[in-house]
């Protein structure tokens, strides 16, 4: 009898095993081509925004504007010469700022903003201006022109800010307690 169930088990596993057929998924793969379209879509709002930077700079006579290798562009309407530092990761700054679009028309005042104490790299802040800030001392004014991407991106502040707007801020830096 012991032997009849041993005979029937091993009979089972085999055949129960042998048809196994790979599960497939349910959903198909999404296509490449959503992908590549929103990748067009990017390069073509990227393209449009820098086009339109560089209207806005051309158009300024008053200052002299750089390309940061963090993708916005900089002037200093204040700037001290000298051995000073300039802050870094974990310092913590004070500063006020604006935020205008590139019509020159102001979204938020500096007054309506107050001034800001920000820990460099540790808190959430607009990315272009967090970028900004390390190129700055005590003391020093900096206009900065910062496309959506290294601004709100694609949803806006929520409130007055809308999705894909290039801004502009100029920045005082006040203290910096490193």
């Amino acid at each position: 009898m012991m032997h009849k169930i041993v005979v029937f088990l091993l009979l089972f596993i085999l055949l129960s095993c042998a048809n196994s057929q790979p599960r497939r998924p349910i959903n198909p793969k999404p296509s490449t081509t959503s992908f590549q379209k929103s990748v067009e879509a990017s390069k073509r709002l990227i393209e449009f925004e820098e086009s339109e930077i560089l209207r806005f700079i051309s158009r300024d006579t008053i200052l002299n504007y750089k390309t940061s290798a963090n993708g916005f562009w900089y002037a200093y309407n204040t700037k001290i010469d000298g051995q000073t530092t300039t802050p870094k990761t974990g310092d913590l700054v004070e500063f006020y700022y604006d935020i205008r679009n590139l019509k020159n028309s102001v979204i938020y005042a500096k007054e309506e903003l107050g001034i800001r104490t920000y820990k460099i790299d540790q808190e959430d802040f607009i990315s272009g201006i967090q970028k900004g800030i390390k190129l700055m001392k005590v003391g020093e004014t900096i206009t900065f022109v910062i496309p959506s991407y290294n601004a709100f991106g694609v949803f806006g502040d929520g409130n007055k800010i809308e999705m894909n707007t290039t801004i502009i801020s100029t920045v005082t830096l006040l203290n910096n307690k490193n």
